[in-house]
């Protein structure tokens, strides 16, 4: 399932030019993975009350177009791969034209992040089958 999270940019992100600066991309994407997360029962809080973290260890974005303040803008969100303790997570941030809640839009922005399962300690580990069975239901095409 792709996760959608619509963002409306804020002034302090933007530049002299109305322009969102290229920092807040990598931001809503930060947003769209945890309400992603939270979206299949896992949100960081309890994940780390149960011993567990995600921790981004690459992270590649390709800016293709430039948001504005007003313009209406989603960021769309799933797991591309999901192996023992690692997984890859594939991002956009869209600029929606017409509503349709498919994924659609003109696209601004792309992310693709590896992330490691690791105790709260930082050592990896291999994601446990009740977590894997919840992070199933954010899996993508």
């Amino acid at each position: 399932m792709i996760h959608r999270l619509p963002i409306k940019a804020r002034f302090t992100e933007l530049d002299p030019y109305n322009h969102v600066n290229h920092s807040a991309y990598v931001s809503w994407f930060e947003a769209g993975r945890c309400e992603a997360l939270e979206s299949c029962g896992l949100a960081l809080a309890d994940l780390a009350e149960t011993g567990y973290q995600f921790v981004v260890s690459t992270l590649q974005v390709a800016y293709k177009i430039s948001a504005r303040a007003a313009d209406p803008l989603v960021v769309e969100t799933f797991i591309a791969e999901l192996g023992g303790a690692t997984s890859i997570w594939r991002q956009r941030l869209v600029r929606e034209g017409n509503g349709d809640m498919a994924m659609t839009g003109e696209v601004l922005c792309t992310a693709e992040i590896r992330a490691a399962f690791c105790t709260t300690h930082g050592r990896p580990t291999r994601i446990p089958p009740e977590i894997r069975a919840q992070l199933e239901s954010i899996v993508g095409p």
